[in-house]
């Protein structure tokens, strides 16, 4: 059972690679949103990893967030998360990202766990083969 209150956490350093330039969801170096949102979903994933069964895997279904400060590269950066709600294989989390400086950004993010094998039939039956 995955207990209301378990926390995450995943750790990164802003490079070139993961600034809203490289993600092309904008033109300066700094921190990209895109990789701050996978930056929580790793922490989110990672946190829940232990308690799965074999053959199950989670997958990311909601996300509202705020990217609410730049980081230049360089940084450091972390994501953190806490289980705020389980209902059955539904899992809510609170969502934060840090840099040096403080807080980045913050929301919720829900994840559903999955049979790995059931779930990538039904994607690979959408090609009608």
């Amino acid at each position: 059972m995955i207990p209301i209150g378990l926390k995450g956490r995943a750790d990164s350093l802003v490079t070139q690679e993961n600034t809203a330039t490289a993600a092309c969801s904008g033109a300066l170096p700094v921190f990209g949103t895109p990789f701050m949102i996978a930056l929580m979903e790793q922490a989110a994933f990672s946190s829940l990893s232990p308690y799965l069964s074999e053959g199950e895997s989670t997958v990311g279904t909601k996300l509202q967030i705020s990217h609410l400060a730049a980081t230049p590269i360089g940084m450091r950066i972390w994501a953190e998360c806490t289980v705020t709600e389980v209902d059955r294989k539904r899992i809510v989390f609170a969502v934060s990202a840090y840099d040096e400086s403080g807080i980045i950004g913050e929301g919720i993010h829900e994840r559903f766990i999955v049979n790995s094998k059931k779930f990538l039939q039904k994607t690979e039956a959408k090609r009608g083969e």
